[in-house]
């Protein structure tokens, strides 16, 4: 599938005990991109999954942990297709792709307040 797609789900405002508890679910999805002019490469498709859990400690005060990458998938952020040349290669260079890889699954922790 071509295109891009960002959406989620969000829970928040919750009834009863859960009140002070919110939580989303965000998908980020990237299809395959050409990657020169001619269309002769593309890269392949990016799908990332993150999760947030979110709770209120007080009136002014909230706790928050993300899970970034949730499925530890190993794809590219970015791609790029361009001719480089690496020690004792041809003064030509090599076509190919370069890519900057997604970050592994990562947590973090967060203490924020409403002053």
């Amino acid at each position: 599938m071509a295109g891009t797609m960002d959406g989620g789900l969000a829970l928040h405002d919750l009834p009863g005990a859960w009140q002070d508890w919110s939580g989303s679910l965000r998908l980020r999805y990237f299809g395959p991109r050409v990657l020169t002019q001619d269309g002769g490469r593309q890269s392949k498709a990016t799908t990332l999954l993150y999760l947030n859990f979110g709770y209120v400690l007080s009136e002014s005060w909230f706790l928050n942990l993300d899970v970034f990458n949730l499925l530890d998938n190993r794809v590219s952020d970015i791609n790029y297709f361009y001719t480089s040349r690496l020690p004792g290669e041809s003064l030509a260079g090599v076509g190919g792709i370069h890519t900057h890889p997604a970050e592994p699954r990562q947590f973090r922790i967060s203490l924020a307040t409403a002053l």
